[in-house]
């Protein structure tokens, strides 16, 4: 056994999910934002959607334990995104104070903006909703080196609205997940009227959470008009609407049909939702955009089905946008 080439049997084992210490896509491990052109963070935080279920904190490693099948070249790209970038596990953010909504809300903010900082774009995966609000505060506005001090357009994938600015507080937390696309806007992080929102349900929230949306500018896209324009149609106004401007994009994975996300914290049965193909085409459809900074939410590992579809679905929306990142890097090596 003198001749068990280690490092070669090490290389060759990397391609397996089930070997090794599992990171995002078996990426190595570096914390230090200076160290990545594109860093993967988790965030794992649950305290920001207490009406329902209760586990998205623990989204992050459940992605990672599945995520290393997934470290591919990129087929309709053409480009392998591991080669262009410097692309690293972040690790987590560390919440500290994990039951308190609005003080880890500081702290993910207070975290995620030593990337910006750096000049190194995030893809997040969570947690619940409510940590695109302190995300999108970090990368986007006056401060803001990635987007040159520019708000940004938001691509806002979600079976609801999450603009909840008729509602004071979401059960005692005033940066809920229900509020994050109201202050956003609110503050001067997000240009609404470049915004969209896609796959919200007919039949989802209070009364008025529609409106709120739009009296705040976002143009929605819900599941009857996506069955009535499609993807291009869905690719085309979302364009239009995004111009040049610099993009932000969340993904809630309730916006994705039951049947292709069953493990998500606000399932929505009854009306179809996005058929994860679909949803694939129409990130892929932002191709060539400055997408700054991007996360994928409300994974409820323990309610996924035994095959962990939700997992391995919420793995490919973020292959899907660091690929984005990558391929926009590759064009624009300044950026």
């Amino acid at each position: 056994m003198n001749d068990f080439d280690f490092d070669a049997a090490r290389k060759d084992m990397g391609r397996w999910y089930w070997w090794g210490i599992p990171t995002f896509f078996r990426c190595d491990w570096k914390e230090d934002p200076a160290d990545s052109d594109i860093a993967l963070l988790g965030v794992p935080h649950s305290s920001g959607n207490g009406s329902t279920e209760r586990d998205q904190h623990l989204g992050p490693r459940a992605v990672r334990h599945v995520s290393a099948q997934y470290r591919r070249s990129h087929g309709r790209f053409g480009i392998t995104p591991w080669d262009i970038c410097r692309i690293n596990d972040a690790g987590d953010v560390p919440l500290p104070e994990a039951m308190v909504n609005d003080i880890s809300i500081q702290h993910i903010e207070a975290y995620a903006r030593r990337f910006n900082d750096a000049g190194t774009r995030l893809v997040s995966m969570g947690g619940d909703h409510g940590i695109t609000g302190p995300l999108l505060k970090s990368v986007a506005g006056p401060h803001s080196r990635l987007t040159g001090g520019q708000k940004v357009a938001l691509v806002h994938f979600d079976a609801h609205t999450d603009s909840y600015r008729h509602l004071p507080h979401w059960l005692g937390s005033r940066r809920s997940s229900a509020h994050w696309a109201s202050y956003t806007v609110e503050e001067g992080h997000v240009d609404a009227h470049r915004s969209t929102q896609i796959g919200i349900r007919p039949n989802v929230g209070t009364p008025g959470s529609k409106n709120t949306s739009e009296e705040l500018g976002y143009r929605i896209i819900g599941m009857d008009e996506i069955e009535e324009i499609g993807v291009q149609g869905v690719i085309k106004t979302m364009r239009d609407r995004i111009g040049d401007m610099p993009v932000y994009v969340t993904f809630d994975l309730d916006s994705l049909d039951p049947a292709d996300a069953p493990g998500v914290s606000n399932l929505e049965p009854g009306y179809p939702g996005i058929r994860i193909g679909d949803a694939m085409r129409m990130l892929q459809g932002l191709r060539g955009l400055n997408v700054v900074g991007a996360d994928v939410v409300c994974i409820m590992p323990t309610k996924d089905n035994p095959n962990l579809i939700t997992a391995m679905n919420s793995m490919v929306v973020m292959f899907e946008l660091l690929s984005l990142m990558a391929d926009y890097k590759k064009n624009h090596p300044d950026a």
